[in-house]
């Protein structure tokens, strides 16, 4: 056996040993947690009085989290190990374990005395001597890659040891599985300044395609609960993707990395109880996504303020009729609107007054009804003119107003002057009325594009409309709000139980970090427990700690205004590139969109190195680039000796053939159908039905962005470049996608921009 066949089995051997360690504590501590659950659950069985079941159930759900916590790191529980010029080592791995004797033996990559692991660089190595990447199968120590950073300072027996190549072009090698993975391990210097920002302000991360923006994002997701747990429990994360497909593709990044506790939506769900993901024509897309619409919506809501058509309101009612002067009508409007709530809340008191001016107009109908002065009788107190009106004093009022909401008749005039909506109702009908869109729409808005058939589907551009609607109706939340009243007056008590179980039972010493104040909101009632991530999806009016936006550049105006009202501190991570927006109202600068929210609190990290793109399909790809986003710089490929990409001339329907070939030339991997649009449903009928796990997928350009395969196919790059003004950055986005293999097909010409391609 060579000298270096000995040195990789006697480090193969050494790190094995640390690592069956590890997964010993990591079982040791698993086994202590299931078996504390079990006892919970056992001694809370009977648990009667209010003070036992939150105390049950306080320390359930924390043991149930820290189980869930221990059994995400199962794979690749310990990734790293770094040794410094004093001899000393210390392992990094996806969580923080510690020995019998409570000191630290692996450290959770989050921690700041992990962070030298991925910052040490040759010409700045931080005390550094060697990097060491650990490479598992399941728990088998399976790899070793070393970095030296100071060869001398290292012992002859550490020489000998040193095998490997660089663990992040091994990784970038491996075929693509359909989910996009962790990349704890090879975490990058470029990216750690991104993951490790402050939690303050808007960071922007600008990056090109493969530069791995949306991984560091997710990894700076996990780092800031980490790090600020007790700021961000309370209120949790949300994530903003560009599509359920992209959601779904990255969706194992945080469990893997030991956070659950992140809400995960795209623009068109951030609405509860709509699921839009259809899109629409270009102009009606830049139309609603137009932050002239808020005035369309508002406008809208206060057309629905109305008076009544004649002099008077009339109400037919037992014979009588009922007459409130239109001046009178005017006066409870204004009044109304005067107080500045929203049009739900400020109907309740514009139906109270209007209940009461009824009951006035009742009482002088029946007074006229009676005819006093038409008796012939000589009694003087019978024929004394009648003052029904003037007689009533408020509690009268009041129960003749209750007596007159409960007429049919009386509601249904009510509600013709100030009706109580949903942003659905007000939304839907609003587009299909093509009068009230051109009597209500600002100058100079294209109204004619929003018009559509009652019953259309919701598409994700009418979201951010239904948000605004939401918010300028609000609802009639009397009842919620005396039901909080006495849920505060439980909640204090509630609180103190919880802190005194957090004591008690020693959670907070166990790697649990919890506030007293969540767990008593957390369990305020007796029904399931909702995780803040389950709550907080549920409720359109949750302010969130942090927001992250992958592929912000597509966000219009209007999805920004939604977006901001879910974050009111601002604190938000925005990750995108402007060279691939493709929406008709996407970004043309990222001042442009967020300073009206964050002004100066705005900073930008920009990465510059394409780690995904071999460099022959970067070539490709900088040419659009040049041609469509001239001020937009590609970045730069770290990898080179690729296939070269080609460009094929043939007819769509000899695709399967050309793909089958792909996949026998990548091996094991994944392949990506891209097409325009509009021939999607063509392509996709010539290959089974497959979604990201298979090996081959059909996707539109919208559904792609985000995405990587092992192999491209891009079907009809002209279509592409044609379907909208777009249509360039659509294309770039297109040839990007792939990590090993990129093919166009096409039938007629192929488009100029592509011409390095050419046959």
């Amino acid at each position: 056996m060579s000298n270096r066949q000995d040195g990789l089995a006697e480090a193969l051997d050494s790190e094995q040993r640390a690592v069956t360690w590890f997964y010993g504590l990591l079982d040791a501590a698993r086994e202590r947690t299931e078996r504390s659950l079990r006892q919970v659950y056992a001694g809370g069985a009977t648990a009667t009085s209010r003070q036992a079941r939150v105390e049950r159930e306080v320390t359930a759900s924390e043991r149930a989290r820290r189980l869930a916590q221990l059994n995400a790191v199962e794979r690749g529980l310990c990734f790293g190990r770094i040794d410094d010029a004093t001899g000393a080592s210390m392992y990094v791995g996806r969580i923080g374990l510690r020995d019998d004797r409570h000191e630290s033996v692996l450290i959770d990559w989050r921690a700041p005395a992990a962070r030298p692991f991925y910052v040490a660089t040759a010409t700045d190595p931080g005390g550094l001597v060697r990097r060491r990447h650990l490479h598992l199968k399941d728990r088998q120590v399976v790899g070793i890659d070393d970095e030296v950073f100071d060869l001398e300072g290292m012992s002859e027996g550490e020489r000998r040891t040193l095998v490997g190549e660089a663990a992040l072009l091994a990784a970038l090698r491996r075929g693509r599985t359909g989910r996009m993975g962790d990349v704890v391990a090879t975490i990058q210097t470029e990216q750690d300044r991104v993951i490790r920002a402050s939690l303050q302000g808007a960071l922007v991360v600008q990056g090109g395609p493969g530069t791995g923006k949306t991984v560091a994002a997710l990894h700076r997701a996990a780092y800031l609960l980490y790090t600020h747990r007790d700021t961000l429990e309370r209120r949790g994360v949300l994530v903003v993707g560009p599509n359920p497909m992209f959601l779904r593709y990255i969706s194992q990044v945080l469990p893997a990395l030991g956070e659950t506790q992140v809400v995960m939506t795209t623009v068109g769900e951030m609405f509860p109880g709509v699921r839009a993901a259809a899109t629409e024509a270009p102009a009606t897309e830049a139309v609603k996504g137009d932050l002239r619409m808020a005035e369309l919506v508002a406008a809208a809501v206060r057309d629905r303020q109305r008076l009544p058509d004649g002099a008077e309101l009339t109400v037919e009612l037992d014979g009588l009729r009922l007459r409130v002067p239109r001046e009178t009508c005017l006066r409870l409007r204004e009044r109304a609107r005067v107080v500045r709530l929203p049009h739900n809340m400020a109907r309740k008191l514009y139906v109270t007054e209007l209940l009461k001016e009824l009951a006035r107009a009742e009482a002088r109908a029946l007074e006229e009804s009676l005819h006093i002065d038409e008796l012939d009788v000589d009694d003087p107190e019978l024929t004394e003119p009648l003052d029904l009106e003037g007689d009533l004093d408020e509690l009268d009022l009041e129960l003749a107003s209750t007596r007159l909401w409960g007429e049919p008749a009386v509601r249904r005039a009510v509600d013709e002057l100030w009706p109580e909506l949903t942003p659905r109702r007000l939304v839907a009908e609003l587009l299909a009325d093509p009068e009230t869109l051109r009597a209500l729409a600002p100058e100079g808005l294209a109204w004619q594009e929003l018009v559509r058939p009652a019953g259309a589907p919701w598409t994700v551009g009418d979201v951010p409309l239904l948000d605004e609607a939401a918010e300028l109706l609000g609802e009639d939340d009397s009842a919620r709000r005396v039901a909080a009243r006495r849920a505060g007056e439980e909640q204090a008590e509630s609180e103190l139980y919880a802190r005194e179980v957090l004591t008690v039972t020693g959670v907070a010493e166990q790697g649990v970090f919890e506030r007293a104040d969540v767990l008593a909101e957390r369990h305020a009632d007796d029904g399931p427990g909702l995780t803040t991530a389950d709550r907080a999806a549920a409720d359109r009016t949750w302010a969130y700690g942090h927001v992250i936006v992958d592929e912000a550049q597509e966000l219009s105006p209007m999805a920004w205004r939604m977006v901001m009202r879910r974050v009111p501190a601002r604190s938000l991570t925005v990750v995108g590139d402007l060279a691939q927006t493709g929406s008709a109202a996407g970004a043309r600068s990222w001042g442009e969109v967020l300073d009206p929210y964050v002004g100066g609190r705005r900073r930008e990290e920009r990465l510059l190195v394409n780690y995904r793109t071999p460099a022959e399909i970067m070539r490709v790809a900088a040419d659009v680039l040049r041609a469509y986003a001239p001020d937009e710089e590609p970045p730069v490929s770290v990898r080179e000796g690729g296939a070269e990409p080609r460009a094929v001339r043939m007819p769509v329907q000899e695709l399967p053939g050309l793909v089958a070939r792909e996949l026998e030339e990548i091996g094991e991997g994944r392949l990506g159908v891209v097409t325009p649009d509009g021939r999607h449903a063509e392509v996709a009928r010539l290959f089974p039905r497959g979604d990201l796990d298979a090996p081959v997928v059909v996707l539109t350009v919208t559904q792609v962005k985000g995405l990587e395969f092992d192999a491209v196919v891009v079907v009809d790059p002209a279509g592409i470049l044609a379907q909208s003004e777009k249509g360039g950055q659509d294309l770039y986005v297109a040839v990007t996608r792939a990590t090993r293999r990129l093919t166009v097909t096409y039938e007629g010409d192929l488009p100029p921009v592509l011409s390095r391609l050419a046959p």
